[in-house]
């Protein structure tokens, strides 16, 4: 049953599962943050993340955590479960897709805060970690 609170929320009523080809396809949904005056973490963990090299087209496997403080919205887990599928098909290098999911999530919700950290695991004896910030953070280097 969709009230009016969860207005913004299909994915959940369907029955059949349509899977996106591309981030470009997948829509992220999100519903009202019932609790607007706290901060709090959301934390989701994606340990079976899926992406093709742009270059030779072979799979990157990988860990992607995302850790948001809500302001007005809060991310619905289907819609992103199915937006981070999409990205099985997308070539990027890592970088790029850390960076992609951290800012379709603030396009989508505009948190308070959230970090995307993204593990992959070695290809060529070296492993990647990337971890991207909203607001950027002043990092010195």
């Amino acid at each position: 049953m969709t009230t009016k609170k969860h207005k913004g929320i299909t994915l959940l009523s369907g029955n059949k599962t349509k899977y996106p080809q591309s981030p470009d396809e997948a829509v992220l949904e999100s519903f009202d943050n019932t609790h607007p005056d706290r901060n709090y973490w959301i934390e989701f963990d994606c340990p079976e993340f899926t992406s093709i090299c742009p270059i030779t087209g072979q799979p990157d496997f990988g860990h992607i955590s995302i850790r948001y403080v809500p302001d007005k919205l809060c991310l619905e887990s289907k819609s992103l479960k199915l937006y981070l599928f999409s990205f099985r098909n997308h070539g990027a290098f890592h970088e790029e897709a850390t960076n992609r999911i951290l800012d379709d999530i603030v396009a989508a919700i505009t948190p308070r805060k959230a970090v995307v950290e993204g593990r992959f695991n070695p290809r060529g004896g070296i492993a990647i970690a990337v971890s991207a910030t909203y607001p950027s953070e002043n990092i010195q280097l």
